[in-house]
Parts: structure tokens; C-alpha cells; sequence
């Protein structure tokens, strides 16, 4: 079922040809580049560790199908950067030649790699080596540039290839930050529903379906994914590569991010570490995911029926404000000034807030009878992130609980998506939110 369902989005899509998963279908790399590609030369791009867990059997591969390869080997600890910089040294790399690339890896060396294919204009072939992210098949790069965490958007490698002895040997902690990266899109789901229901983003009728159909599926038997169950493995890497799918088609990471993203990615510019390497993506999104969660649930339980729209519009920040909080949170550089963009584009004038405040209190029933539908309470994803793997509190990632607090405050700065963050910060609920639900037992935080 999930082979058809990606052969489906395959079909739909503009970029990718070809998804090949299976066992043991690592020697068909030489096969499969030859059907997308023809007859070369490639250059391999790796890490030390996927060099070891997956690139020397895909060299091997294609030199017996008698394709020229070259390789360019990155060091594996500590992790590579998500960077345009390290992109940029990529491209410098394959530009000497005509070769198409070939990344073997997850999501930092798939990222770069893209962003260094779509610079020189190439294809190019994606062999995974864990079940970690979503972006296998996505045309977005999230990559920090000068310091700012964002999505550019390029075009996802031509062909894929997952092969399930070699996803399912990577480490356990890679799995679930799979898992967890998977599981934003439940709040992420939630956000979209707000955007729609406000008029400021409609859900879309492909997307929507392509992820959040199949989505509790995929997050069923969490345990079994922690145990490296083959089938398990499986579902989960067919849902990674569905949502990249649905990415690519909607044209935007908007099926698969929204508020838990945004507070990650400002982790992930803070270069957030623990035991000496950068916390990774997916155990960043997972945490996110539960702290957006929460927030969910305390909403929930709000009646906005009754929402003073005079006095909340009477109280709420101006543009001149928010940007001055930002500069006194982000600093003066460029961080703060893309910051100060994205919220520009979503700021409502007073009349347009009023309005919207109207319109929040006369569809409240039915809209939180929608998010309801879509979102779980925050403690059954917090123990289904744990049996997966993965983390679930701040703590586990060395977060306190006032850079928490900082994080969630800010997050909503980053992006012009509008998100459960927006919401609340409109309807003049964000601060009380964040503090109602907020983890009570502080840890001091390593910055990185």
C-alpha cells in the first residue's frame, strides 16, 4: 500500500522519478543511476560514517555498471553544519567537472548536496542511510545562512534509494529523530487548520490528504520502531518520503511545519549542544512538537466566545514594538532584520485585527472542534516520543526553562507562517499560555 501511495505522488510529482525501496537493493545503485542518469561520471558525497555504513557499496555499484566515480569524503564528528557555506564548498567541489552527484546520508548531507545540485543546475541520486527526516524527497534545503535557520527552496534529488538493511543498521537515536520529525506534522496539522479557518492560508486538497491521511498510521507502534522492527522501519521511511512528496507538491514546507519547526530552528541557530555534538533536527522537532502541543491543550480549554476584541485590540503590540523586541532578542544583525520581515508580512493593522478577533469568536466552536479532531493531548505524544526513542521534554536536550520559555516567545518571529503561536499572540493569550505550560523543574542549558 505504501509503495502505490508513493508511486502515486511520483507520478504527480515534477522532480522525482524514481523512489526505490527494498532490501538489499543497495547493488542496484549502479542500475538505478544508469536509468536516471546514463552513463556518468558521478561524484560521491558523504560523511565519514555513511562512507563506512553505505558509500563504498555504492561505489562499488556503479563501477561494476562501468560508471566513472569520483568521491568527496566530509569528517563525521562532529556532524556537518546544515549551512549554505558548506553547500557552497560542495558546489565549488562538483563544478570542476560535469559529474552528477550522488549524497549518501540523511538529512545535512542530503541538504547540502541539493542546495549544491540546484546551484550548478544538475539531478542528482540520494542514497539514505537512516530514517531520520522528511527531506529525501522535499525541494526544500533548511539550511542556515549567515546564521538564520530557513527553508530555500531548490528541487529534490531526481532518485532515492532506501535500502532497508542499511536504514534500519543506523543508530537507534537516528530512527527517532525520525519519528519525531514525523510527528510535527500532528501540530502541524493543527496550524494549518487555524490558517484555513482564518482565511489567511487554505489547506490544500493534495497535500492535506498525502500526510495527515496515513499520518497516525505511520506513528503507530512507536516501540516497534525503537526495536529496529523491519516493517516498522519501513512505514516509517515510506511516511518520511511521503511528506518530502507532498512538500515538493504543495511548493512549500507547509504541510509538514509549522510552530514545532520554529521553535527547533531556534535551537538549531542557537547551535544547541549536548556531549560535545549540535542536538540533532529531529530531536529538536520533537520536543517542539510536545512544547506546541501544550499549548493545543491549554487552548483547548479556553472559551473565546468571550474574547474582549476592544480590549485585546486596544492591548496589542505594534510593528515598532515587535521589532523592538525582536532586535532586543536577536540582537541588530541580519538574524533580526529577516526576522523583522517575516513578522512585517503577517502584522495585521488595528482594523484588520479587530476583525479577525470577531471572526475568532464567532467560528470558536467549530474551530476547536476541528483542532480536536487533529491533535492529541500533549502527554500521549510525550510517551509515544519516549517509546520511539525519541525526546520529548526540554530537558533531554539540555533546555531550561527559561530558554524555553525564551525559545517559544520568539519563535513566532521567524517565519511569516502563521501558526498556533500567531494565534494566541493575537488573541493577546500568548504569555499566560506559555507560562501555564511550562515544565516546572529547571536544567541548566548548554549553548553551543
Amino acid at each position: 500500500m505504501a509503495g502505490d501511495d508513493i508511486a502515486r505522488a511520483i507520478a504527480l510529482s515534477r522532480n522525482v522519478a524514481e523512489v526505490l525501496i527494498g532490501e538489499d537493493v543497495l547493488a542496484q545503485a549502479g542500475a538505478l543511476f544508469r536509468r536516471q542518469f546514463g552513463t556518468g561520471p558521478a561524484c560521491i558525497i558523504a560523511d565519514d560514517n555513511t562512507w563506512a555504513a553505505a558509500g563504498q557499496a555504492v561505489e562499488a555499484a556503479l563501477v561494476a555498471s562501468g560508471i566513472p566515480v569520483r568521491r568527496h569524503i566530509l569528517p563525521g564528528r562532529p556532524r556537518p553544519k546544515p549551512s549554505v557555506e558548506l553547500a557552497d564548498r560542495l558546489q565549488a567541489v562538483l563544478a570542476t567537472d560535469g559529474s552528477v552527484p550522488v549524497a549518501v546520508g540523511s538529512g545535512v548531507i542530503n541538504d547540502v548536496v541539493k542546495h549544491a545540485a540546484f546551484g550548478l543546475g544538475r539531478p542528482y541520486l540520494c542514497v539514505a542511510t537512516a530514517a531520520s527526516m522528511d527531506g529525501y524527497t522535499s525541494a526544500g534545503a533548511p539550511l542556515s545562512d549567515k546564521g538564520f535557520k530557513k527553508t530555500i527552496q531548490c528541487r529534490p534529488a531526481r532518485a532515492i534509494l532506501g535500502d532497508l538493511d542499511i536504514i534500519s543498521a543506523a543508530p537507534r537515536a537516528m530512527t527517532g529523530w525520525g519519528y519525531g520529525d514525523l510527528a510535527g506534522k500532528v501540530p502541524a496539522g493543527g496550524d494549518w487548520i487555524l490558517a484555513d479557518a482564518l482565511g489567511v492560508e487554505p489547506i490544500d486538497d493534495v497535500a492535506w490528504p498525502m500526510v495527515q491521511g496515513p499520518l497516525r498510521g505511520w506513528l503507530a507502534g512507536p516501540g516497534r520502531i525503537a526495536a529496529g522492527e523491519r516493517a516498522a522501519i519501513e512505514g516509517l521511511f515510506a511516511g518520511l518520503t511521503m511528506v518530502g512528496l507532498a512538500m515538493e507538491l504543495h511548493g512549500s514546507s507547509r504541510p509538514a511545519s509549522g510552530a514545532d519547526h520554529q521553535i527547533a530552528h531556534l535551537w538549531e541557530m542557537d547551535d544547541l549542544s549536548q556531549d560535545g555534538e549540535r542536538v540533532s533536527h529531529g530531536a529538536c522537532v520533537a520536543v517542539g512538537t510536545v512544547a506546541s502541543l501544550r499549548l493545543y491543550d491549554w487552548l483547548g480549554t479556553q472559551d473565546l466566545t468571550r474574547l474582549d476584541v476592544a480590549a485585546v485590540a486596544a492591548g496589542a503590540t505594534s510593528m515598532n514594538d515587535k521589532a523592538a523586541e525582536i532586535r532586543a532578542s536577536l540582537g541588530t544583525g541580519e538574524i533580526a532584520a529577516r526576522a523583522i520581515e517575516e513578522t512585517s508580512a503577517k502584522h495585521l493593522a488595528p482594523q484588520a485585527l479587530r476583525d479577525r478577533l470577531d471572526t475568532i469568536r464567532r467560528i470558536w466552536p467549530d474551530l476547536r472542534g476541528r483542532l480536536a479532531a487533529q491533535l492529541g493531548p500533549a502527554s500521549d505524544m510525550a510517551a509515544a516520543l519516549h517509546a520511539a526513542g525519541a525526546p520529548a521534554e526540554a530537558a533531554e536536550i539540555e533546555v531550561d526553562r527559561n530558554y524555553l520559555q525564551r525559545t517559544i516567545l520568539n519563535a513566532r518571529f521567524l517565519r511569516s507562517r502563521y501558526t498556533v503561536l500567531d494565534f494566541l499572540d493575537e488573541t493577546g493569550l500568548l504569555r499566560s499560555a506559555v507560562t501555564a505550560t511550562l515544565p516546572g523543574v529547571p536544567v541548566r542549558a548548554k549553548r553551543g
